[in-house]
């Protein structure tokens, strides 16, 4: 089991530095992770003297050790995405659970995390052809939570090919610009991407493609060389059902 194998480690180095590691399930470490980097986020605001990494070290040992981190964040910060089939979660099948960010997890574990009071669930209406949330679209430039929702759990990371950031810590960006292309606020033309490769998308010399139908995304960097990827579907597509073949009729 996923829990059996947690543990602490302490490792000393150099100049007065030393790693501190928790080996925990992924569900717990993510959750951690999130508001750490949610707290360091938010004293980010009013400070400039630390960069991020630095303020996430800092917080992460002002909760150890009971001080006061001065900032406080809310329980959602801590939120964790799991995804699994209906088939898995009644134990019909042991393929499918993944968490955001992290990857496929053994069913077993998913359905641990299934059982556990603090859960929340929703149900996600896929496309069986396709493997993909169901398309709300809206034509206003915001798009409503309904939208952002199904852009986070069928996309799951930013789209850039080497960045694994949850989706719902990324921008939702419309693929076809909204007021210069006349993009529309759809999930076909949205993709979520990390602040910084959100920036990066407009920056001269880069390319970047993405098809949200088929999940394929392309980054070409200005010295030519192409990153791709293609996201898995939130389920499996389907197989077509086979035709049926007519009996050969009768001789006589």
């Amino acid at each position: 089991m996923a829990h059996e194998g947690r543990k602490v480690t302490l490792d000393h180095g150099v100049y007065a530095q030393s790693r501190l590691a928790a080996d925990l399930p992924s569900d717990v470490a993510s959750a951690a992770y999130a508001r750490v980097d949610a707290m360091a986020r938010k004293l980010r605001l009013g400070d400039s003297s630390r960069n991020l990494d630095q303020l996430r070290a800092d917080v992460f040992a002002d909760l150890l050790l009971g001080n006061d981190p001065g900032v406080t964040v809310p329980q959602s910060a801590a939120m964790v995405y799991l995804h699994m089939p209906i088939d898995t979660a009644l134990s019909m099948s042991e393929t499918g659970a993944s968490i955001d960010g992290i990857g496929p997890i053994p069913a077993v574990y998913a359905r641990e995390i299934m059982t556990n009071p603090k859960s929340i669930w929703r149900k996600v209406l896929c496309d069986s052809a396709t493997g993909n949330p169901v398309d709300l679209g809206r034509t206003s430039y915001r798009p409503n939570s309904t939208i952002r929702k199904l852009v986070e759990v069928r996309d799951r990371m930013c789209i850039v090919p080497w960045c694994r950031r949850p989706a719902r810590h990324c921008d939702f960006d419309h693929q076809k610009q909204w007021a210069k292309d006349n993009g529309t606020t759809a999930t076909d033309n949205a993709a979520p991407r990390c602040r910084k490769h959100h920036r990066l998308k407009n920056a001269p010399g880069w390319i970047h493609s993405y098809d949200p139908l088929h999940g394929t995304s392309s980054v070409t960097t200005p010295l030519g060389v192409t990153y791709t990827d293609k996201r898995e579907p939130v389920l499996e597509p389907r197989s077509p059902e086979p035709a049926d073949v007519p009996e050969d009729p009768p001789p006589f």
